[in-house]
């Protein structure tokens, strides 16, 4: 049905708001109007979204072209090794919520999943320190990841981060100094939309050590959906795609989440396509007695604080009495 065949439109319209974006942010700073940080945060976390569809080789038609375009996207824009975030990125989907093995959820001196009797924070509290954290700094810590490995890729990641702190230099110190309060800003706004974005199809799913599952099976309990609507589009870079289809209670006890659309069934398909492949993956499930859920954009977002205050709870009951 063509879905596999990226539409050069649609990205270049993303390609656009990004460089109108940059050029928008600046030309306020330099005005000095109080909206450059959202400008910025915008700019930063819709680079991350077409970075993401470029890594999946969704948008051109080579694996080389999709890669060249996201190192410059990564290290000319953001300042991160594009590599770093392949490699983190294919573990994911390769072992999601699987402890030791998805980098994502290698966070246990910082948040806890289950029940565990560490002593290194007060747990109880994450879901309410939870809203203090960003990865920000944590993006930068790791940008030489590749480049310790001494490969040419990680060498040409090295030259575009560096140019972005070359741009950065020439462009906004001059307005606001290294570390300006608008830098801080919206680096914070950056993360926290990013985290929230990406955590709300996972951190409130099953997270567990290996059971040596089938992969199908693993995939199944480690992602939810978000509805779609234009703003919600737009504001995941349609990763609200990550449909939560569980077995009807008729022909099963307990509920198997299926697997979403981009990353499981169609990690190559181009984002725009998700919502007319979408319709086909109801009738299959209809047409086998599955039924098909989705939250709202509130709802999933809920259900991760939820989701830390529970585990919070837990490892406090297994602290104080195990």
């Amino acid at each position: 049905k063509g879905m596999f065949v990226a539409r050069p439109w649609f990205f270049g319209l993303h390609m656009a708001q990004i460089l109108l974006l940059e050029g928008g942010a600046w030309l306020l700073l330099c005005s000095d109007v109080w909206s450059v940080p959202f400008n910025a945060m915008s700019l930063q976390v819709q680079v991350s979204w077409l970075q993401h569809d470029l890594g999946h080789s969704s948008v051109f038609k080579t694996t080389s072209w999709n890669h060249i375009a996201q190192r410059v996207l990564m290290g000319h824009i953001k300042g991160v090794s594009a590599q770093w975030w392949n490699h983190r990125h294919f573990q994911h989907h390769a072992k999601p919520n699987v402890f030791s093995k998805d980098p994502d959820i290698k966070m246990v001196k910082l948040l806890v999943y289950g029940i565990k009797k560490i002593k290194f924070l007060p747990y109880h509290y994450q879901h309410k320190y939870f809203f203090l954290m960003t990865t920000g700094a944590s993006l930068r810590s790791h940008r030489y990841y590749d480049v310790l490995n001494q490969s040419p890729c990680s060498l040409k990641d090295l030259a575009w981060a560096l140019s972005f702190y070359l741009r950065y230099f020439m462009c906004y110190v001059p307005l606001y100094g290294v570390l300006g309060k608008v830098y801080c800003a919206f680096r914070f706004l950056e993360s926290h939309w990013f985290v929230w974005v990406s955590q709300m199809s996972h951190l409130p799913m099953n997270i567990d050590h290996e059971k040596h599952k089938d992969w199908l099976s693993m995939q199944l309990s480690a992602t939810c959906n978000v509805e779609q609507s234009a703003f919600n589009d737009w504001f995941t870079g349609h990763l609200n795609f990550r449909l939560n289809i569980s077995k009807s209670p008729q022909l099963l006890c307990a509920h198997t989440p299926l697997p979403d659309e981009h990353t499981y069934l169609f990690p190559t398909m181009p984002r725009h396509n998700y919502h007319q492949v979408a319709p086909l993956v109801k009738a299959l499930c209809e047409k086998h007695g599955i039924l098909y859920q989705e939250k709202s954009m509130g709802t999933a977002m809920a259900d991760v604080y939820r989701s830390l205050k529970n585990s919070g709870e837990l490892w406090l009951d297994a602290y104080l009495h195990k």
